[in-house]
Order: structure tokens, then C-alpha cells, then sequence
């Protein structure tokens, strides 16, 4: 028996359902489904909106393997086992594919390689955040709050981001922000809506959440709501399933991927495949936050194989088949990804890498100019490395979202010191991997 029981009318007063019947752990409530729905028929006649999908690779990505800076010397005297190749017909599969004659990815993101020659990716490295701090929890909270060092700040840089978007706040859904994962994440903490939703069947989202499984699992937690009797949450419950019924009907049954995509398997091509149906959905999504785990390779990281490898073929897989399932609609949506820092420049003694300070971002589709990697590369050699171990920070990362939200969410730059409190985030500092 729960020793902490809440009171039904609070889900009420709060205008929301909880859904833990059905496994899930978000919150919404019946006016924020309808809203959703109404907004679905208004904006079917008045063109796509923009989309910003966060995409946080939690654990400490090595931006230099997934960057190579085969051009710097003193990359290849620092990892003598787990270097990748130069580009070369003698290197073939496990040479680094080559973007610019001193960066390479690595061949497993191959798939990101086209849409880099295809301008549409851009690589930002040697970014994150200048406060050094090894841990991965404080390192990921203060990258999620939008701060350098305050990690007393209770709200996420993409929640107050919400809040200083221009969009009329009649077309605002509760589907505006929504998380591919079972908590709301830091960024998405804050006074705007926002929701964590792992499983869109199971909140009757998904075109394909029509199926006997789903319908059972519906009626059963709608048979919760029929017990409460003459309980005002017995309406809310109607209600709530009425809407759900509506957001039926304004998708398909079924959901096949375009143009031949095929997300990969696990969670994270999951949780991609699911945004790419909210989108084609016109359901209001302006927000989409995903995470893909398994970054810190403190042993036996590999180099073209191994433990890294196979996260990457993962995460080079499942952008492309976004990309590719999106097709034209990819226009209004920017992928950027993230990870709270990277990897030691040195490898260990165990033949992986331990937490690091810089890495490397990737921006795609949009309106990113793409094809070059950015940034001022700091250099391998020891007097360059911060503190005697690590691939210095030349951009911020603050200053790499800050251009997302003032040239693709629309963001006025003056409104930036509210998204990005105590850093000062102008245009001056951009990088330039979007259009003005």
C-alpha cells in the first residue's frame, strides 16, 4: 500500500491525468490534449513551424574520435593504440572519413559524412562549458540549466527559451515540449509546459496506438476512473479519453517511415522514429529533447571497432533515418547535439580515455551551413592541452545554443540574458553554423 497517498482532487485542481496505469510517468491533463488537437486542425493550412531537437549524449563523448584531428601531429603521439587513421587507400574502411584536409569523422558515422558533404551538418569542436568539472552529474546539470558554475538554478536554459520564443501564445499546445524520456530532463524544467512521454502508444499519440493492446490497456485504466463514482475526477477521466479519441483521429493508423528510413533498433531509434511522428503529426511540437547513453569509455574504447564504435554507428544510424524520414520537413528542424564534456586527449593504461574538458558538437538540417567544421582549434600539443591533459574549450557551448535560439526559434538577442543568465550571448560570439 502507498504510505504517501495523493488526493484524486489533486490531479483535478492540477487540470491532469496521470497515466502511471498505463506505464507511463508524465503528467497532462484534458485541456492540454484538446489544445493539442485544435492546434493539429488550425496549422494544417499555415505551414510547418520551426523544430529544435536536443539531442544529449549522457556519459562524455570523445569529441576526438568522433572528430579526428588527423592533421595535428600530436593527436596520433597521444593515443598510440586507439588512434584512427589518416584518410588513405592503404587505411581504406578504418581511416577517418575526411571533411576538411585536418578533420576526419569516424567511418562509423559514415552516414553523417554524406549529409556533411551535403552542407546540411556542420561540426562545432572544441566546445563546452570553460567552468572545468569532472563530474558527469554536476557537468550535465549545469549544461541542462544553461550556467557556468550555478547549479542552484532551478529552471533548464530550453524552458526559459520557451518562454522568450515569439509564437502567438494561441497556437502554444502542451505538446510544445516534449521529452523522449520516462523524467523530464533539467533543460525542460521551468514554468512552461513541457512533457516526458518514453512511449507515445502508450498515451494514444501514436498512429499506431490504435491496436488491442493499446485499447486494453485504455479500458483498463479508464475502468479506474469509472470506479471513482460520483468523484469529480470521473468527468476529468471522460474527458482526458475523449481527447485521446480525437488525437486518433488526427493521425494515421499506422506509421511506416519515408523514403526508405530505417531507425535503429533500441530505445534512442525509438524515441527518434516518435519524433519524427509528432512532427508529420502537426501536433504543436516546437521542442523535442532525446538522450543516447554509453559515452564514458574509460577502458578498451576501440578505434574504428570496439565499444565507441558501435555508439556511433547508433547515432550516426538514427540522425540520418531522422533525416531522411523528415525529408522536406527537416527544412523547419535543427538537430543539435550535446554531451556535458569530453574525453582525455591521452589514452589511459587501459586503452580508453577518462573525462575530459572540450568536445565536439554537431548541428544539422535547418537552415545549417554545413560541410566545415568550426571553431579555433586549440591544438594537442602539451603547452595547449587545459591543464596538462585535456582538448582545451575555444567556444562556449552557451554561445553555440544561443545561435538556435535567436536564428532558428526566433529569440530576440537582447532576450539571451534570460535564457543564458550571468553569460554574456550576442551575435558576435556565433559561429555562423546557421544562416542569418
Amino acid at each position: 500500500m502507498n504510505s504517501h497517498p495523493i488526493s484524486r482532487r489533486f490531479f483535478v485542481k492540477q487540470g491532469a491525468l496521470a497515466f502511471a496505469a498505463i506505464g507511463a510517468s508524465a503528467l497532462f491533463g484534458p485541456d492540454f490534449l484538446r489544445s493539442s488537437v485544435m492546434a493539429a486542425e488550425t496549422r494544417k493550412s499555415s505551414g510547418g513551424r520551426r523544430v529544435l531537437v536536443c539531442l544529449f549524449q549522457r556519459g562524455a563523448a570523445d569529441g576526438l574520435s568522433m572528430v579526428v584531428p588527423y592533421g595535428d601531429k600530436d593527436y596520433y603521439k597521444l593515443r598510440s593504440e586507439i588512434a584512427l587513421a589518416a584518410p588513405s587507400q592503404k587505411a581504406a574502411g578504418a581511416g577517418v572519413l575526411d571533411l576538411d584536409g585536418r578533420f576526419g569523422l569516424h567511418p562509423a558515422l559514415a552516414p553523417l559524412h554524406q549529409l556533411y558533404g551535403a552542407g546540411e551538418l556542420a561540426v562545432l569542436h572544441a566546445c563546452g562549458n570553460p567552468n572545468a568539472t569532472r563530474s558527469h552529474f554536476e557537468a550535465q546539470d549545469l549544461m541542462e540549466s544553461g550556467t557556468g558554475t550555478d547549479r542552484n538554478l532551478a529552471t533548464g536554459w530550453i524552458n526559459r527559451m520557451i518562454g522568450c520564443c515569439p509564437e502567438d501564445a494561441a497556437h502554444r499546445t502542451a505538446l510544445r515540449a516534449v521529452s523522449m524520456t520516462s523524467q523530464l530532463p533539467r533543460s525542460l524544467h521551468g514554468t512552461e509546459d513541457a512533457l516526458a512521454i518514453p512511449d507515445l502508444s502508450r498515451f494514444g499519440v501514436s498512429p499506431g496506438s490504435s491496436g488491442p493492446g493499446v485499447n486494453n490497456a485504455a479500458s483498463s485504466f479508464e475502468q479506474i476512473y469509472e470506479n471513482a463514482g460520483g468523484d469529480a475526477l470521473h468527468g476529468a477521466g471522460r474527458e482526458g479519453f475523449a481527447a485521446m479519441d480525437l488525437l486518433r483521429k488526427v493521425n494515421p493508423k499506422t506509421y511506416t517511415p519515408a523514403h526508405g528510413a530505417t531507425y535503429p533498433n533500441g530505445e534512442f531509434g525509438k524515441s527518434l522514429r516518435q519524433v519524427a511522428q509528432l512532427i508529420k503529426a502537426d501536433v504543436g511540437l516546437e521542442i523535442a529533447f532525446v538522450e543516447i547513453g554509453g559515452w564514458d569509455t574509460h577502458a578498451n574504447q576501440g578505434g574504428a571497432n570496439g565499444t565507441l564504435a558501435t555508439r556511433l554507428i547508433e547515432l550516426g544510424g538514427g540522425l540520418a533515418a531522422l533525416h531522411k524520414d523528415l525529408g522536406e520537413k527537416m527544412s523547419d528542424v535543427l538537430v543539435l547535439t550535446m554531451s556535458e564534456f569530453g574525453r582525455t586527449a591521452r589514452q589511459n593504461g587501459n586503452r580508453g580515455t577518462d573525462h575530459g574538458h572540450g568536445t565536439a558538437f554537431f548541428a544539422l538540417g535547418g537552415d545549417v551551413r554545413g560541410g566545415r567544421v568550426l571553431g579555433d582549434w586549440p591544438g594537442l600539443s602539451n603547452d595547449k592541452l587545459f591543464e596538462g591533459r585535456d582538448l582545451a574549450i575555444t567556444t562556449d557551448y552557451r554561445d553555440f545554443f544561443a545561435e538556435a535560439c535567436v536564428r532558428h526559434m526566433g529569440v530576440a538577442e537582447k532576450d539571451l540574458t534570460r535564457v543564458f543568465p550571468g553569460h554574456k550571448a550576442t551575435s558576435a560570439k556565433f559561429r555562423n553554423y546557421l544562416g542569418a
